[in-house]
């Protein structure tokens, strides 16, 4: 075994040396407890070892939001303890190559980060009641943002017809003509061999998606054991109860790195302008010929967009979407910003606090020194 079997390469490898921290060692998250980390090394004897770690004081305060501490997936420079009974200490975090993240549920201006150092973002869903195309626009723009391969399963097969897993299918395919879309069963064993294929050694795949879609039972057939508990499907709704409940990255025998994430019942944007106009090429094609560079794409003469939902080329759900979509990347940037003005203003007063009071004290000790005669 070696650390290229755990997602290594030659880019975290020179990250790694530029620290020049001594008596480190490269380690990647498995778990996050809150207080404390799992992570695997590999140890001298050429094994993959785990220890629970903590993470050094100067980490934590050089972290400027909570999306920059360490996350499950990110590679870090550990420091071992020497003996059983000390604490093994993450001194750095190295740069991230990819990252799968949202912004936090809620009217929260800042980042969760779902999965670190990921090369496939596998979302999970159904042709029943979880199929949602305008959420499957949020995945995508999310994976594309990441930088990883979009992946999608259209699960649960055995409950639908043909016809309305392949609809299903077709539909997500449209939306995104470069992510790979597959039909399977994993409470059959169907189809899963496709997911296989993206489980290469060093290769990091995560899984996402709403809670009882299938994400824990796909985990153990891929195990071969029980390894997440899951729940029979509710007769009414199709679904199962929820059975994952913190993230971890598995290290699979046969090759392949997983990193399976709580369901997901919110998918808020974090993101820009610009991933937005590169997911939906299609509408910005059709906005550039508008007869209007203004165009509002209401009542305007000439709009290509209208024209276009009028006769049916563009779904109407799809730019609607868009505009949401559009709506939700300003206010979140409009919040940033006030955010960054707020920390500003802060900051100056603070700095004029701290002066004022210097201030103070060198005049309190001129007039308590003594004179000298």
């Amino acid at each position: 075994m070696t650390l290229n079997d755990l997602g290594w390469n030659k880019k975290f490898q020179k990250a790694f040396d530029t620290l020049s921290l001594k008596n480190c060692v490269p380690a990647r998250l498995i778990r996050d407890n809150k207080i404390t980390y799992g992570a695997l090394f590999i140890d001298e004897e050429a094994d993959v070892c785990e220890r629970e770690v903590i993470m050094s004081g100067k980490v934590y305060h050089a972290a400027a939001t909570d999306a920059d501490l360490p996350a499950v997936g990110d590679w870090v420079a550990l420091e071992l303890a020497d003996n059983d009974d000390g604490e093994s200490m993450i001194r750095a975090r190295l740069p991230r190559q990819t990252c799968f993240s949202r912004k936090l549920p809620g009217k929260s201006t800042m980042e969760q980060v779902i999965a670190a150092n990921v090369t496939v973002v596998v979302v999970v869903t159904d042709a029943g009641a979880d199929f949602n195309p305008r959420r499957m626009e949020r995945y995508f723009m999310l994976v594309h943002r990441s930088g990883s391969k979009a992946v999608v399963l259209v699960n649960k097969s055995d409950l639908f017809s043909n016809e309305e897993n392949q609809a299903a299918a077709d539909k997500i395919k449209s939306l995104n003509e470069s992510a790979d879309v597959y039909i399977t069963s994993a409470a059959k064993n169907e189809g899963l061999e496709v997911l296989k294929d993206y489980l290469k050694p060093g290769v990091s795949v995560t899984l996402v998606g709403s809670s009882g879609v299938g994400k824990s039972t796909l985990v153990n057939q891929l195990l071969g054991e029980e390894f997440q508990w899951t729940s029979d499907v509710n007769e009414l709704t199709g679904k199962g109860r929820h059975t994952t409940t913190a993230r971890e990255l598995i290290l699979l025998d046969g090759g392949g790195i997983l990193i399976d994430n709580p369901g997901m019942r919110e998918i808020q944007m974090w993101t820009d302008e610009q991933t937005l106009r590169e997911s939906f090429l299609d509408v910005e094609e059709l906005a550039a010929q508008c007869k209007f560079h203004d165009c509002k794409h209401g009542n305007d003469k000439g709009c290509a967009i209208r024209a276009a939902v009028d006769s049916g080329l563009l779904d109407a759900g799809r730019y609607e979407s868009y505009l949401k979509l559009d709506e939700e990347i300003e206010k979140l940037e409009q919040r940033q910003k006030k955010l960054r003005q707020l920390s500003e203003r802060r900051a100056k007063r603070d700095h004029r606090v701290k002066a004022r009071n210097l201030a103070d004290r060198i005049d309190l000790g001129k007039e308590e020194a003594p004179e000298w005669r």
